[in-house]
């Protein structure tokens, strides 16, 4: 019998027939999109707080074409990629200083749950006092909101640490140096990848919520502007602007996290990854 008359496993003939990964999100978007430009149009809503999609996209078509639509993109990225940064430097040591002495972990324990339930929001009134109502005002307020998962996950993933592994290392003579470097860092590093996802996208809701409370230069601020003056279509253009911004960020994290963590078991293909 020749290779080619043997017929091939099921499994393999389904894979070949499958749907591109993109169908299924694109089918449901352009879904969405229909159905509330169908509420829209219906009158179900009250039309002068809703406008159609079309009516967003002509909206948003114009406002790519102004410079003060880009100065307000690249205010809010600004204070984004700094206090995401700042985060990061914070959030990751301070990460792995909790989660690898137990013992200050169980002293800061009560801090941190007392801490962790107040919003960065809320400390807007103090920062105001501090800083004025600059850019040093909002990179904080974004570093706060995105120093906690980076914190969490980092801890959690320094403490999940596989217990043979640990003991195997220690059973070795290793020092307690390279056990850090070669079992509990590796460990937990699909944790902080994590936490910098989610990290990521917290830190934009922060600047463009600080933008819209406080009035600073940005995304927000124009959203503000937006609905004070009626224009329901820009507003929404520049809402649906953070939502595709949003959505760029988390494709970049999860692209970075697929080709840093091809090791890990995590970023094995399955039918769940799209």
């Amino acid at each position: 019998m020749s290779a080619r008359s043997i017929p091939r496993p099921l499994s393999l003939r389904l894979r070949r027939r499958r749907l591109p990964h993109w169908f299924a999100p694109a089918l449901t978007t352009l879904l969405v999109i229909l159905i509330a430009d169908l509420v829209v149009r219906s009158g179900l809503l009250v039309r002068q707080a809703f406008s159609t999609p079309p009516e967003i996209v002509r909206a948003l078509y114009d406002q790519v074409q102004t410079r003060t639509y880009w100065l307000a993109v690249w205010d809010t990225m600004e204070g984004w990629a700094l206090g995401l940064g700042l985060a990061i430097l914070v959030g990751i040591p301070l990460g792995i200083l909790v989660g690898t002495t137990m013992t200050v972990y169980r002293s800061l324990r009560l801090v941190i749950d007392f801490l962790l339930p107040i919003p960065s929001i809320a400390v807007i009134p103090l920062f105001i006092i501090i800083f004025g109502i600059t850019l040093e005002l909002k990179v904080y307020l974004i570093a706060i909101g995105a120093f906690w998962p980076l914190f969490f996950q980092t801890m959690y993933g320094v403490q999940d640490v596989d217990p043979v592994a640990r003991d195997t290392a220690r059973a070795y003579g290793l020092k307690s140096g390279m056990r850090f470097f070669y079992i509990s860092l590796p460990g937990a590093t699909p944790y902080i990848a994590t936490g910098l996802r989610i990290a990521a996208v917290l830190a934009l809701l922060t600047s463009v919520g600080s933008e819209l409370i406080v009035g600073l230069p940005g995304l927000g601020f124009r959203i503000f502007k937006a609905q004070y003056a009626g224009q329901t279509s820009t507003m929404y253009a520049l809402i649906t602007t953070s939502g595709l911004i949003g959505l760029l960020i988390t494709f970049c994290f999860n692209r970075l996290e697929r080709v840093t963590l091809k090791w890990h078991p995590s970023q094995r293909p399955s039918d769940w990854a799209l």
